[in-house]
């Protein structure tokens, strides 16, 4: 009897060890699902090849379809002077990779009618009332024997100076209409999208310590690079952190706190953070520039993650294998493994391509969904994945897609930029489908 009890408690524990330990989205073989193992392959000969030519340092790469996890490679170092080698378990900093968490976000927000898309920012952040528009004024010419000369703001005219290039000249005028929720997620609000607009934005420049409640409201001072629908214009940072803050407004908790709540722990993503703990600092790769003369590292990485102020729009460190249960439960429908985190109406509205490729701003074949780039005719993109793939990149290299059509997700996390590769990557687990 003893023996059957031992036994017994030894299964139990067993299987308990089984449920905490399983990985969030299961692993198969690729031709299970109809993919080759010989073609994933050809993935990391290609970085292989990169690293080889200094182009990077190392990466990890990760691909499901039908949701299984059927391929994962690592390659290279994490850091050049180190030598220590890139592992399933390195962590990268995913910058802009961040947005689409804070779009499933916002429309979570959406979805128990807290927030609605064609609501005013204004409404949640009063500041956002009475935005006011850029318009470029036109430069004199210089005297003779001053030409050349950075021209001083005329009379009236906003602006401390922009990204590059002379100090930007110009006025202001009334906004059209209101900034929506929606012209945030779709980066054709105008707001810190431009030399002008960003002048103005360093004014009001966030402090060391501040949180999105105490920067936030400042933007709304704020001019805006065009009025609001005409264009698409990448807001880097302001754009999504305004729609962090709306998160916290609507939720009542920290965006920090959001995620991990209501996301990363029902989708079992425990390796994923604004600010890594001392035992995970240890797995972060260094970030690295390409240039003339080979890589060279990043001095100061860490200006988007902070243990304070949490950006929407970037700062998440991550592994690859805790960011693609991500992706699967978009490719699902908003769901994985019992746990639904936005309706299937819900994700086909975040991955519609609200602005088409033919909006000033959009490259050919590309629309923009909710917080992501959107497919809209592979043939004039160049790509093999599939009309209707979405998904978004960040600063650093990193690069994730979800195909609808084929039900496969890619994650390359990299801290070198390239788009080559992120390219390359698309096509190589394209041509890798055989079903």
């Amino acid at each position: 009897m003893k023996t059957t009890n031992r036994i017994g408690a030894f299964l139990l524990l067993s299987l308990l060890v089984l449920q905490l330990t399983a990985a969030p989205v299961p692993k198969g073989k690729p031709e299970d699902v109809g993919m080759s193992l010989e073609r994933l392959q050809r993935i990391e000969q290609m970085l292989e090849r990169r690293i080889a030519k200094g182009e990077m340092t190392g990466a990890v790469a990760i691909v499901a379809r039908k949701g299984k996890v059927v391929y994962l490679a690592s390659r290279g170092v994490m850091d050049l002077e180190t030598k220590q080698p890139v592992t399933p378990a390195t962590m990268f900093r995913v910058a802009s990779m961040t947005k689409p968490v804070t779009s499933v976000a916002l429309m979570m927000m959406v979805e128990e009618g807290k927030v609605r898309l064609n609501d005013p920012v204004s409404r949640y952040i009063p500041e956002f009332k009475n935005l006011k528009v850029a318009v470029a004024s036109p430069v004199p010419a210089a005297p003779a024997g001053e030409r050349g000369a950075t021209p001083a703001p005329a009379a009236g005219a906003a602006g401390r100076g922009g990204r590059g290039g002379g100090t930007p000249v110009f006025t202001t005028v009334a906004a059209d209409r209101e900034v929506t929720i929606k012209d945030l997620l779709t980066h054709v609000s105008g707001l810190a999208s431009g030399a002008m607009g960003n002048s103005t934005v360093q004014a009001v420049a966030r402090k060391q310590g501040e949180k999105l409640a105490d920067y936030i409201p400042r933007l709304g001072s704020t001019a805006l690079e065009f009025q609001p629908g005409t264009r698409w214009a990448y807001s880097a940072q302001a754009g999504h952190d305004t729609l962090g803050r709306i998160v916290e407004i609507a939720s009542g908790m920290p965006l920090n706190e959001f995620f991990q709540k209501r996301i990363f722990d029902p989708l079992g993503m425990k390796d994923i953070t604004f600010w890594p703990s001392e035992a995970q600092w240890p797995r972060v790769a260094s970030v690295y520039s390409s240039g003339a003369n080979g890589l060279t590292k990043n001095s100061s990485p860490n200006g988007m993650s902070s243990n304070v102020y949490f950006m929407g729009s970037g700062g998440l460190i991550s592994t690859a294998e805790d960011y693609i249960p991500f992706g699967v439960m978009l490719a699902n429908g908003g769901e994985l493994n019992g746990k639904r985190i936005l309706s299937r109406k819900t994700v086909e509205m975040l991955r519609s391509a609200h602005v088409p490729d033919t909006l000033p701003g959009r490259a050919a074949g590309e629309g923009y969904g909710l917080g992501v780039r959107v497919v809209t005719n592979h043939a004039k993109r160049g790509t093999m994945l599939s009309d209707g793939t979405y998904g978004w990149s960040g600063v650093y290299g990193t690069h994730f897609f979800v195909d609808p059509v084929e039900q496969t997700v890619g994650v390359l996390l990299v801290q070198t930029s390239n788009n080559e590769v992120n390219r390359d990557f698309e096509d190589l687990v394209a041509q890798a489908i055989i079903d």
